[in-house]
């Protein structure tokens, strides 16, 4: 029972579960979910780019601006209102061999949105018939996430491979291609394209510079407790629970899509078990809401508010 439940989505761009699971006083799912706290997280690139890092007067393609035929004009919009990701997925890939980093670091997007229910479809659905069960109203969130995955990532199975491999070779392509949200998400995955200190600091100056809520989505996993102790991240937004939450807030407030159904919100109720208890409740709110006290309220806005100045993450 719950096959699919107790395997830890490292993809996931998680908040600090043990935060939110506690704020929220969610118990029914908390011994599924309690390895998420240290999973791993999910653009334009900004001028300065990776070139010089990459090694000597190699220099990065040029970031393909073209449109693929069949593509929508906004790519991440079509993300968020798309009800059929396997078809999406299909036309970024084919955009994204072509060279076209942005399709290439979106269609990583929805292998990580689809990963669980694509390792097993008929065990997502008996481990979802199981939750259902239980008859509690805690999971009742749960499950209608879960239920929108379902319906959006049908078509995957196991034979597409969205496992971790897949995912760093993608994000490697895009990054390389010159994609900033796809370079950031290495780091998050714990595999920056260069692992210097001088790198990866260089990297999350470029994120903040670059103002792209993907990008600082991407980045956020990076800048959580995994930082503690980093001297590459010394005087940044970096280090703590707070501050992973931190770069995600800003994200929001920089326009990434947060609303109640926002694929962002679905994946940490689906695949995290961290649901709002309102449906009508955007991210920000919840953050707000279920994991900063009001003590914390304060600190949390002047590192939200850091980060959206052109102080580099600097507290």
């Amino acid at each position: 029972m719950f096959s699919l439940l107790a395997r830890k989505p490292w993809y996931l761009l998680v908040l600090p579960a043990a935060v939110l699971m506690a704020a929220l006083g969610v118990r029914s799912g908390a011994s599924l979910h309690a390895g998420n706290a240290d999973a791993a997280a999910v653009a334009a690139a900004s001028d300065t780019g990776p070139a010089t890092l990459l090694g000597g007067d190699r220099e990065l393609p040029e970031r393909s601006t073209a449109v693929a035929a069949g593509l929508p004009l906004d790519l991440r919009a079509a993300l968020e209102n798309g009800t059929d990701l396997f078809a999406y997925a299909q036309q970024l890939q084919a955009a994204a061999d072509a060279g076209n980093a942005e399709a290439g670091w979106i269609a990583s997007r929805i292998y990580d949105h689809c990963g669980v229910f694509a390792m097993d479809p008929s065990g997502y659905a008996l481990d979802s018939a199981a939750l259902q069960r239980m008859d509690l109203d805690a999971i009742s969130a749960m499950l209608a996430a879960r239920g929108k995955v379902r319906q959006s990532c049908a078509g995957f199975t196991s034979a597409d491979g969205l496992g971790r491999g897949r995912l760093l070779q993608q994000r490697q392509a895009s990054a390389k291609a010159g994609n900033l949200a796809a370079e950031a998400a290495l780091l998050s995955m714990g595999e920056p394209l260069i692992d210097t200190p001088e790198y990866r600091r260089e990297l999350v100056e470029r994120v903040q510079s670059s103002q792209d809520p993907e990008a600082f989505l991407a980045v956020s996993g990076a800048m959580g407790s995994a930082a503690a102790g980093d001297e590459a991240y010394r005087g940044m937004v970096a280090g703590s629970q707070f501050s992973q939450l931190a770069w995600q807030v800003a994200a929001c407030q920089l326009g990434l899509a947060c609303g109640p159904g926002s694929t962002l919100m679905v994946a940490y109720c689906a695949n995290g078990g961290i649901c709002s208890r309102d449906p009508r409740q955007d991210f920000e709110s919840f953050v707000y809401d279920a994991a900063v006290s009001r003590q914390g309220m304060e600190k949390m806005n002047e590192m939200v508010s850091s980060l959206r100045s052109a102080q580099r993450g600097v507290q």
